[in-house]
């Protein structure tokens, strides 16, 4: 019993041990599963976790591939008709310029001074990273930055400047798929190209312009290291506003060159010493014949877009100028002036206003235009847009359509008082002279000489309201014209280009011009957009328009235009008065070229007693010409065939006979060659 037992024991202690074996066998498999899986999380969970944080931060960003396409908005550039820049338009004022044009010192300036190590890393630089955190939390702020050349280039390019940290690490991976996808070469001309270096400036050849009135290639070391130290603050650096710290910066970017090996410590001193001269007026875009360049981008706007016309890198060339433009301005100012002086200052309110337009009478190129005494005050243009009364100097038009309706010069027509039952709009009327005299039977050509008023209104009549303003329109007149005998005296609105028009018929033996803006339009790529001629189209005979121009020339050499027979070279013109002052004009001419003058106030407040074309407009147009016409050789009007001088009836204004007693010489239209 007691060996059973004992035996039994045995057993189940046998059993227990086995039981604890298998126990402490299942805990270390378990244990080892356990270690198995740990391991496998520890290696799996930071792939997982950073695959996920790489498809989180990648997810939805841009490609870099548009990198290599990349056509940032250029500007436009006006070019007047001699290729110098008149004007420019644009949001970000940019100009291309390939790197091969661009000086390697410029490029080792940015460089040394934006990131040093460019060359040598893959889009991100650790150790300025570093170097910029140890000196951050040296001084406890942001001191220094690490954003490399390529970083820069996809915090402007391809992401927002919003600060964060998601946006860093965006930055830095689309810097290393930069560095893959482009050469260094190519990231350099994205940078110095794209780069913001304040007032406006986008790019190294814009900042030239802006700081220095320079290319980039004219740069030297002492601008070189100025612009190179902006891309860190702009605004802080400028050296319009703050000499001082863009002259610190300056100095730091030569020492960072020097410390690179760029230059020597000679040539960084001598850049240190040299004077720096900016361009005056904080580097503002200095707009020539502002009334002009403002026309232009109207029409640009118009036909092209906003786009196109600010960051298409469009090259306009146009008809203007810029000699006859700057004489334009000089010679409105001195007249308006003369005129302020004679007024004294008791003219409130707006200040009077003059507009000059000149064409060549060849093929109708706008030479010059001033629209008003200050762009900068007011860009209305007064050349173009304005309808104004032009009084007298109207009356060309009259005459004009007199001679295609059987007048001749030597026509006479009474100048004594007429009275019209219904002569404006239906009511009584009884036209006048300026100076209230009658002069009993006068020529058409003396008529026009002294801008007798009666004679013209009675030429008027005679040939018909409907007829003249249908000749005028013949003449480029579009504005609504009065169909009543004021018009006879210039009582409807026009504008001084359709005056300036109109009258260039004359010079040009009868042609009437389109006005000629722009010549060429040349897209970035140099694809011609269009491409303008000269258009004229013969509108009246050239025995007519001569005719014309020998009458005007008499109103210069003894009307009421004397006082530009000062100019001694062959002109002719009219002047042009209306009711109570209000308007003075004067449109004139040489062989090759037109140019109109109109002044008064906006608000049509009356200039002054006295203030005719004659006082006001005429000095304006004498002193324009003066300066173009200075040192050109003579030049007279062309005769066309078909124009004789002979003896003319003084008392009838017909042809002389041999029993005629009282004789004069005239011009005549031979009408067997009378178009």
């Amino acid at each position: 019993m007691r060996v059973k037992k004992k035996k039994e024991f045995s057993r189940l202690l046998k059993d227990g041990k086995e039981k604890n074996r298998v126990k402490e066998s299942w805990i270390k498999a378990k244990f080892k599963r356990v270690i198995l899986f740990a391991a496998i999380f520890a290696v799996l969970f930071p792939i997982v976790t950073a695959a996920g944080a790489y498809f989180f931060f990648t997810y939805n960003l841009p490609t870099v591939q548009a990198l290599k396409n990349y056509s940032p908005g250029v500007v436009t550039l006006v070019y007047s008709q001699d290729d110098k820049v008149i004007g420019e338009f644009f949001i970000e004022r940019r100009y291309t310029v390939p790197l091969s044009q661009i000086p390697p010192l410029l490029i080792q300036a940015f460089v040394a001074a934006e990131d040093a190590h460019f060359f040598e890393h893959k889009g991100i630089d650790y150790i300025s990273i570093m170097r910029a955190a140890f000196k951050n939390i040296e001084h406890m702020e942001i001191v220094q930055g690490g954003s490399t050349i390529t970083q820069q280039i996809t915090k402007s390019l391809l992401l927002t400047p919003q600060k964060s940290f998601s946006r860093k690490i965006k930055e830095a991976i689309l810097a290393h798929r930069i560095e893959k996808s482009l050469t260094k070469n190519e990231i350099l001309n994205l940078y110095l190209n794209q780069i913001y270096l304040g007032h406006g400036a986008y790019g190294v050849e814009a900042a030239a312009k802006t700081y220095f009135g320079k290319t980039v290639k004219e740069l030297n070391l002492a601008e070189i290291a100025l612009i190179a130290g902006l891309p860190k603050a702009p605004a802080t650096y400028s050296p319009f506003r703050y000499p001082d710290r863009a002259k610190s910066r300056q100095l730091y970017v030569l020492d960072r060159m020097v410390e690179r090996g760029y230059i020597t410590s000679e040539e960084a001193e001598k850049a240190n010493k040299t004077v720096v001269r900016l361009m005056p007026h904080e580097g503002k875009v200095q707009i020539e014949a502002p009334y002009f360049t403002e026309h232009v981008r109207k029409y640009l706007m118009d036909k092209y877009g906003e786009e196109k016309l600010y960051r298409g890198g469009l090259k306009v060339y146009t008809t203007l100028n810029l000699s006859m433009q700057k004489a334009a301005e000089k010679a409105c100012k001195q007249g308006i002036e003369e005129f302020e002086q004679r007024e004294g200052q008791r003219k409130k309110g707006s200040p009077v206003q003059a507009a000059l337009l000149c064409l060549d009478v060849h093929t109708g190129s706008v030479r010059a235009m001033v629209g008003g005494k200050d762009f900068s005050q007011n860009e209305f243009n007064r050349a173009i847009q304005s309808r104004r009364q032009p009084g007298s100097s109207f009356k060309p038009i009259v005459y004009a359509a007199a001679l295609d309706k059987g007048f001749t010069p030597a026509s006479l027509i009474n100048d004594s008082p007429v009275f019209y039952s219904s002569g404006i709009r239906g009511e009584p009327w009884r036209p006048e002279n300026y100076d209230g005299e009658y002069h009993g039977p006068t020529s058409l050509r003396k008529a026009l000489t002294n801008s007798v008023n009666v004679v013209t209104v009675k030429i008027l009549d005679r040939i018909g309201v409907n007829y003249v303003i249908n000749y005028a329109r013949n003449l480029g007149v579009q504005s609504p014209l009065s169909p009543d005998l004021t018009l006879a005296l210039g009582s409807s609105g026009v504008s001084l280009l359709e005056l300036v028009r109109a009258y260039a018929a004359f010079p040009s033996l009868g042609a009437l011009m389109d006005p000629l803006f722009i010549t060429k339009i040349v897209d970035r790529d140099g694809v011609i957009l269009e491409q303008n001629r000269p258009r004229m189209f013969l509108v009246i005979s050239p025995q007519t328009a001569y005719l014309m121009t020998s009458i005007l020339q008499s109103v210069v050499e003894e009307g009421t235009g004397r006082k530009v027979s000062a100019l001694h070279y062959p002109c002719a013109g009219k002047t042009g008065t209306t009711n109570e002052f209000r308007d003075a004009w004067f449109i004139g001419y040489t062989p090759d070229l037109i140019a109109g003058v109109w002044i008064g106030f906006d608000d049509r407040r009356p200039l002054g007693r006295g203030e005719t074309g004659a006082q006001a407009a005429s000095p304006i147009w004498l002193y324009f010409m003066q300066r173009v016409v200075e040192g050109t050789p003579m030049r007279f009007f062309s005769i066309p065939d078909g124009i004789v001088f002979m003896k003319v009836d003084a008392r009838t204004g017909g042809p002389a006979t041999s029993s005629t007693r009282d004789t004069v010489f005239e011009l005549w239209a031979v009408p067997s060659v009378r178009s």
